[in-house]
């Protein structure tokens, strides 16, 4: 009788144990599944988990990295704009252990929560309530002599080559071209100064930027030709020095 009351017993506790374990599998945390590229359920860009953007050895650099686990745990778009504001450079890895940059880390996080086009633009412009700035914003959502800060807006730059389709790339990152302001760019095993709009330049015309592989984008003709977008006039072309001149307004 004992016997047949203990083996029922442990078939229960396995019952159990098994009831347990798959309903934790089905609850697991986000960050899990995530990088999880086979259980990932959330939104795909380009057809694709967003994790797999970044190559499985800088995704492993990343995790493994004190920054990610320290400072970026538990971050949403709110909380993240606090951490990106307080970065002081922009790269990839540096060091003989290559180690994942600040700047890295926050866009592999970016890519996690996934947020709304709005929140990016307003990442790109987004201005201290007490600078008093009042600049009037064009058509593309893109303010060049706004953004009081410069990281956040490069680190934003960054998500949408990474994300958005070619025709929303070239038109929010090519405002930032008139944005000259200086960065400082970690690199292996020291610091290199650029400007936002090398950065961005970068960003629309190098395949390998940050220590990230970058999706092939079209040229720019090439979209021209397909009437997606119009012909970019450039701030230096003659023709346009002169009308701005002859202009009232623009003195």
């Amino acid at each position: 009788m004992a016997s047949k009351t203990d083996d029922a017993i442990v078939q229960y506790v396995s019952i159990s144990t098994s009831a347990l374990t798959s309903k934790m599998a089905a609850h697991r945390a986000d960050a899990s599944t995530f990088l999880d590229n086979r259980g990932y359920k959330g939104p795909l860009v380009r057809g694709v988990n967003p994790a797999t953007l970044f190559e499985k050895a800088v995704r492993d650099r990343i995790t493994d990295s004190y920054y990610w686990k320290e400072q970026c745990f538990g971050l949403n778009a709110a909380t993240l704009c606090d951490r990106a504001v307080e970065l002081t450079c922009i790269g990839g890895t540096y060091g003989v252990s290559e180690k994942p940059t600040p700047f890295l880390c926050l866009a592999f996080k970016l890519l996690q929560l996934g947020p709304d086009r709005d929140v990016i633009l307003e990442l790109l412009n987004f201005t201290d309530p007490g600078s008093g700035g009042e600049d009037e914003e064009p058509e593309s959502g893109v303010v060049k002599d706004r953004g009081d800060f410069k990281y956040l807006r490069a680190l934003a730059a960054f998500y949408v080559r990474l994300t958005f389709d070619a025709v929303d790339v070239y038109k929010t990152l090519e405002p930032l071209l008139l944005d000259y302001r200086k960065l400082k760019r970690r690199v292996r095993d020291t610091f290199t100064l650029t400007y936002m709009d090398q950065f961005v330049d970068d960003l629309l015309t190098k395949d390998r930027v940050c220590g990230t592989s970058l999706w092939k984008l079209p040229p720019r003709s090439q979209l021209e030709d397909l009437d997606l977008l119009d012909e970019r006039i450039s701030p230096c072309d003659p023709d346009a020095m002169e009308s701005d001149a002859s202009d009232p307004e623009a003195s």
